[in-house]
């Protein structure tokens, strides 16, 4: 009876992985009472296969959550209709309920034939004795069982825990529970007073900012996080998490973050192959749709490095929503597991993101300040190290205008930010100025009218930049004198990088480039 109720109640079951032979557990070893015999290999290499019942029932279940889903997001609009045809009163609403319990109890009904359908499957049976005997002991054995399914995630045994290393706890000046620190905009003064009547005046904006924010903007900047996207592209996820458990070897992780959330993640080791640069991880940042599944992770697979690929927070099997101290708290718990679980030293992380910093459309100022703002520029300038910023000349994603405006590509604003901060007296008016121009430029042509009019003596630049970093450090920022503004700037803009002073505008060590790609 208890097993019948596990069936009714346990998560769905997608898919059986194929048992790789270097999984196999030794013959000669006994096994504990906790671990549970694989099936052969013939059995394996297949989606799970659902007795008719539980085919059906899983078939009603889901169409009911995709109509509730549906219900969900145009329930504005619905609630607005009822109200104005007058069915929002009580002797109308109280019939209502009586349909929607009957519908629950209906559903419950399909869900407990579910179970029974489950039950009668030996394929499930095995699936479910295996979970739970790997929530009751999370030893090597159990995980290494439990990893040839794929079902839902949410059943899945938490494998880290974000207090887990000594180093992050509370009291030794670790993340709270409200999160780890994140840069937060700087309040906009506009030289008026904020007195009791501004913000009176300014709260029906606030309020309708808001609503937005946590609405229809997040899921504008997030499209990812949407139920509905999900549902159909679950066939390619399962198919890309197949591939990198079956061809690539991954290993799919829970992270428990210090919001609460759970973040699922897949790991694919390289460090004991031929491949050299498999001692360096790189942890995969998908954009606002992406899932790590069908992601931007097959390019550094491809290379021969280490990866560890991760959902945000409302995608996938990830748990939350992704706004940006979620964010931010996900990717503080993944370095985290790559550091002291996967054993990754911090200068052999890489970082590679894509996409979500460019997104531009859809939502008023105000609410992207207040509750979407990702600081963008403030964090670069944040970081003192090498940067490399990569601008293609025929964006179609982060143009304001159309492509071909390559002054428009918001790169260029990135660029600015972080220049200016550093190089606050290079950067002045007529810096500023110079830049922009070449910024405009968009063929070699153009690029060599704009550097015919600074003619630079290159060695000149580089010594008063070497006796400026022998004096002041390399700290940014850098107050070369606005005086040589002109000749560094534009010896910046054109010249070679030599192999002493990769960047003249740099300090020994620090490459700030920018690569136009067609």
């Amino acid at each position: 009876m208890a097993k019948l109720l596990s069936c009714v109640l346990g998560p769905r079951l997608y898919k059986i992985y194929r048992e790789r032979d270097s999984e196999r557990a030794p013959s000669g070893v006994p096994e504990t009472p906790t671990s549970v015999t694989t099936p052969p290999s013939s059995s394996w290499d297949t989606y799970y296969q659902p007795r008719a019942l539980e085919k059906h029932a899983d078939s009603i279940l889901a169409l009911a959550s995709v109509f509730w889903s549906i219900s969900y997001y145009s329930s504005p609009f619905a609630f607005f209709y009822l109200y104005r045809k007058g069915y929002l009163s009580l002797s109308k609403v109280v019939p209502f309920s009586h349909y929607a319990g009957t519908l629950l109890l209906l559903l419950a009904g399909v869900a407990c034939l579910r179970g029974i359908g489950r039950w009668t499957n030996p394929q499930y049976r095995q699936f479910i004795t295996i979970l739970e005997a790997t929530h009751r002991n999370q030893s090597a054995e159990n995980k290494r069982q439990l990893a040839n399914y794929n079902f839902d995630f949410k059943s899945w045994p938490v494998d880290f825990h974000w207090e887990e290393p000594s180093s992050r706890k509370e009291s030794r000046g670790g993340p709270s529970r409200q999160g780890v620190a994140l840069l937060r905009p700087e309040p906009l003064h506009r030289g008026t007073a904020d007195t009791l009547l501004n913000r009176v005046k300014k709260l029906p904006c606030q309020i309708t900012s808001y609503l937005v924010a946590h609405t229809l903007g997040r899921r504008m900047l997030y499209p990812g996080s949407v139920y509905l996207l999900q549902k159909a592209l679950m066939p390619m996820l399962l198919q890309g998490q197949a591939r990198l458990v079956e061809e690539c070897n991954g290993r799919r992780a829970k992270l428990l973050a210090c919001d609460g959330n759970e973040i699922d993640t897949m790991f694919v080791d390289r460090r004991g192959t031929a491949e050299s640069q498999g001692q360096k991880l790189v942890i995969c940042c998908e954009g606002n749709a992406g899932f790590y599944e069908v992601g931007c992770v097959s390019t550094p697979l491809e290379a021969g490095y280490s990866v560890l690929g991760w959902n945000h927070p409302g995608f996938a099997g990830s748990t939350g929503v992704p706004f940006p101290q979620n964010e931010a708290n996900a990717m503080d718990v993944v370095v985290q597991f790559a550091i002291h679980r996967l054993g990754f030293q911090p200068q052999d992380i890489i970082i590679y993101a894509w996409s979500i910093g460019g997104f531009t459309g859809g939502l008023v100022t105000r609410t992207v300040r207040q509750h979407l703002n990702l600081n963008n520029a403030e964090q670069l300038c944040r970081y003192q190290g090498p940067v490399l910023l990569i601008r293609r000349t025929k964006d179609e994603i982060i143009t304001t205008t159309v492509p071909e405006d390559i002054m428009s590509n918001r790169g260029n604003d990135l660029l600015l930010k972080l220049l200016q901060y550093r190089y606050p007296r290079v950067m002045a008016e007529e810096g500023l100025r110079v830049v922009r121009q070449w910024l405009e430029a968009s063929s070699q042509l153009e690029e060599a009218s704009i550097y015919s009019r600074w003619e630079v003596e290159e060695d000149w630049c580089l010594s008063v930049l070497r006796s400026y970093q022998a004096e002041h450090g390399p700290d940014f920022p850098w107050t070369v004198g606005s005086e040589v503004s002109a000749q560094l700037r534009g010896h910046t803009l054109h010249s070679a990088p030599s192999p002493e002073f990769p960047d003249p505008l740099a300090p020994l060590g620090t490459t700030v480039g920018l690569v136009l790609k067609e």
